[in-house]
């Protein structure tokens, strides 16, 4: 294991889990840390900062809904740790749940090793400014939009204030909601279009939350918004020059 491999911290009040996953996570190039709870999880995060957590939902004291909410909000540390979620409430209204609350993805238990290693890796892959990804089908490779610039081939979305240039934090699906508009801006989808395409993973709800957190991200005014508009009806479009 190299010294720069990515550090997992994972988060589960079962000790036989937690144990079995820094095994399996450690034998696949990763460095990890283990909590068995909210609080040890933020003393951790004290004293680093973790690539990606690995976080159970239902443990006793503050769940990890309530954590992944204050990390968000800055009440707790770790803010911009991308978060995978573990629970075993699998069911339509938890995974939005933990949409809402600002995980980046949800796995319901019990699931399979590998999947579970696939998707850490895709959160990873996705997060990083690093590796490059294929241009889109559409051949542009940046997209301006209001005081963003979106950059399509490394997958990172930057914001000008005071003549300098910032990255802005996106989850994974937030990620894959503005490549897929921005691929093909002016373009009407529908909620069924945008699931099909991959951009959301979950139903017609899940779209809607991801719809509202994106916005969140880039619009000025979320109840009349410029970029990501409401096609009454039909779906949403993303109108860069609006």
């Amino acid at each position: 294991m190299t010294p720069d491999a990515p550090h997992i911290l994972v988060v589960d009040d079962d000790e036989r889990l937690r144990a079995l996953l820094n095994r399996f996570l450690s034998e696949n190039g990763f460095r990890v840390s283990a909590a068995a709870d909210a609080a040890e999880a933020r003393a951790v995060m004290e004293g680093l900062t973790p690539d990606l957590m690995v976080l159970d939902v239902m443990m006793p004291g503050e769940d990890g809904v309530s954590l992944t909410r204050a990390m968000r909000s800055g009440e707790a540390p770790g803010g911009d740790v991308p978060v995978l979620m573990l629970t075993a409430m699998g069911d339509a209204e938890d995974r939005i749940g933990g949409l809402e609350s600002g995980a980046d993805d949800y796995l319901a238990k019990p699931f399979e090793p590998r999947e579970l290693l696939l998707r850490i890796r895709t959160i990873l892959r996705r997060m990083s400014p690093v590796e490059a990804v294929p241009a889109p089908r559409s051949e542009v490779l940046e997209l301006r939009f209001g005081d963003f610039r979106f950059d399509m081939r490394q997958n990172i979305l930057w914001r000008s204030e005071a003549d300098e240039e910032t990255t802005v934090r996106l989850t994974e699906a937030e990620l894959s909601l503005l490549r897929c508009f921005a691929e093909v801006p002016g373009e009407i989808m529908g909620r069924e279009d945008l699931v099909e395409r991959g951009a959301v993973n979950g139903g017609e709800r899940t779209v809607d939350v991801q719809i509202t957190r994106l916005r969140r991200k880039i619009e000025p005014d979320l109840k009349y918004p410029r970029f990501l508009q409401t096609v009454r009806g039909r779906g949403y479009v993303f109108r860069p020059d609006s």
